[in-house]
């Protein structure tokens, strides 16, 4: 197993108990991103469907704002000059506001009026009626516009959003989880190993232990047959140098 698949961590107990945490850390957040991606996309794609919609709207207003600009100078002659004189301040104004989805802000933007109507009294004289419908129809479109303002910035941030969150949900699924995932397996293996090792020396110890044991009982045979040797005399395992014997290969 390569040094690059795995984590590099010295194989022991301690290190196998935080794998698994960090591994089921893992776990957890992949899920928890995956959720979010979801919700996300969801989001992005009702959006999609609102933009289409609203530029398909969007496309009938102009057309018809256009349409009621040339009636209403048809019928009262040019009076851009007049409202370009009479402009102060902007009537109809934007604020920005934020809608939290799945812990991302977007912005939200929506349109409101800023005192009165300087030019309802423009048209009395004739074609009142034409310019009354003229400011219906670009009142619309303004509000049409702000939506659509509002859904392409909130959509293009969900877009920028959703990548980043699915490029961090691979790299957890494919690269972070096989990795802690192979290190476990390395650490398992490696503590498995030395339980072998540790069984076949201890299994090697008592044979030596054994072998010497019955090596002891015939040499105080032999020695109790030639008498001497009594029974009250120390035992042959108690010799320095035959228990250096069970460390030795």
């Amino acid at each position: 197993m390569s040094g690059k698949d795995r984590i590099n961590v010295f194989p022991s107990r301690m290190a196998m108990t935080i794998m698994k945490a960090r591994l089921k850390g893992a776990q957890k957040g992949h899920s928890l991103l995956k959720k979010k991606a979801d919700a996300l996309t969801l989001r992005f794609r009702l959006i999609l469907k609102r933009i289409i919609e609203t530029k398909t709207t969007m496309g009938e207003v102009m057309k018809e704002a256009a349409f009621s600009l040339a009636e209403a100078k048809f019928a009262t002659g040019d009076f851009t000059h007049m409202v370009l004189q009479n402009v102060s301040k902007a009537q109809v104004k934007v604020r920005s506001k934020k809608d939290n989805v799945a812990g991302v802000s977007l912005p939200v933007f929506e349109q409101y009026q800023d005192g009165t109507d300087t030019y309802e009294l423009t048209g009395l004289s004739r074609g009142g009626q034409q310019i009354d419908k003229l400011k219906k129809n670009y009142a619309k479109a303004v509000e049409l516009l702000v939506e659509l303002a509002s859904l392409q910035t909130s959509f293009v941030t969900l877009d920028e959003v959703i990548k980043i969150t699915n490029r961090r949900v691979n790299a957890i699924e494919h690269v972070i989880i096989p990795r802690i995932e192979k290190t476990l397996a390395y650490i398992t293996t490696e503590l498995d190993e030395r339980e072998r090792e540790e069984f076949y020396r201890l299994k090697k110890i008592q044979e030596k232990k054994k072998i010497l044991k019955d090596q002891a009982e015939k040499k105080k045979k032999k020695l109790q047959a030639e008498g001497l040797m009594t029974d009250s005399q120390p035992n042959l395992l108690d010799n320095e140098e035959d228990t250096d014997l069970l460390f030795t290969d």
